[in-house]
């Protein structure tokens, strides 16, 4: 293309993890513009991707939920919105692909690999398995999402796993000062969410098989989080890569990170049972 828009998926963490092609189109373009709210690399990670691929520029979710600057530059040059992880996964930007289509821009999207497909290999249990995913958000003043724990109690019901990816914006802005939720922040908004479940338990619609399903998994969610295990995996696809199989509670001591996310395992068999112990810790 002599003008138009690329996104372009970065992969996990740092420039060994993005594909040959995502390096190359991001070296032919005009500008390139790194999507710095949704998910983050490291300074130093940018820094090796900038002097590989040229001059980057940060942009947060203002800029990428109204794109028009973006989309005008796109008429007249090659524009690259670099996203980590895959475009159109679990930092999903159709939004933007739709939006230059109607604006007449052409748009091409060079994937990566993402966390949602990464994880599920990497710690051993079977992509078949998963059920809807969610984000563990931070308290925003007196707002608690509750939503994050009813997704993993209705998971869990039906024996389904889930993706949990963790929160990195205490403001809920998207428009800079990220701070990526450590495992000791994800405890604290998980009994939060679990105290504010279990308070509105009571208002929860009753009539139906199905919402009476959900309100008996979110009891049993609530009454059972003192023995709910986790796996956290920290840093995934990086060099820095690490992951535990533990008691929701021990998240407090858990080892800091650049970015973390946990799956909450279903009904496992016994080979995902044994997969699982290779990340126990003692």
């Amino acid at each position: 293309m002599a003008a138009g828009l690329r996104l372009i998926g970065m992969g996990p963490g740092g420039i060994d993890g993005m594909t040959l092609a995502a390096v190359n189109a991001a070296k032919e373009c005009d500008y390139r513009m790194y999507e710095a709210y949704t998910a983050l690399w490291n300074d130093v990670e940018i820094s090796t991707l900038e002097n590989e691929v040229g001059k980057i520029q940060k942009i947060m979710r203002p800029q990428v939920e109204n794109p028009v600057e973006i989309l005008e530059l796109a008429k007249e040059f090659l524009v690259a919105v670099l996203i980590v992880g895959d475009p159109l996964q679990a930092t999903t930007h159709i939004d933007l692909q739709l939006r230059a289509i109607e604006t007449g821009v052409e748009c091409e999207i060079i994937h990566g690999v993402s966390i949602t497909t990464l994880v599920t290999g990497a710690i051993g249990l079977s992509n078949y398995k998963f059920g809807r995913q969610t984000t563990l958000t931070y308290s925003y003043e007196n707002w608690i999402a509750t939503s994050p724990l009813e997704i993993i109690a209705m998971n869990k019901l039906q024996g389904l796993h889930t993706l949990v990816l963790l929160d990195l914006d205490p403001t809920g802005e998207g428009i800079g000062n990220q701070v990526p939720m450590q495992p000791v922040d994800a405890l604290k908004s998980i009994l939060l969410m679990q105290e504010r479940l279990e308070n509105r338990l009571s208002e929860f619609p009753n009539e139906s098989l199905i919402e009476s399903l959900k309100l008996e998994a979110c009891r049993e969610m609530c009454s059972n989080m003192g023995s709910l295990r986790v796996v956290l995996c920290t840093d995934m696809g990086t060099d820095k890569q690490n992951i535990s199989y533990i008691d929701v509670e021990d998240l407090k001591q858990a080892e800091s990170g650049h970015m973390h996310c946990l799956v909450i395992p279903g009904e496992i068999n016994e080979i995902e049972n044994d997969a699982l112990k290779r990340w126990t810790k003692n």
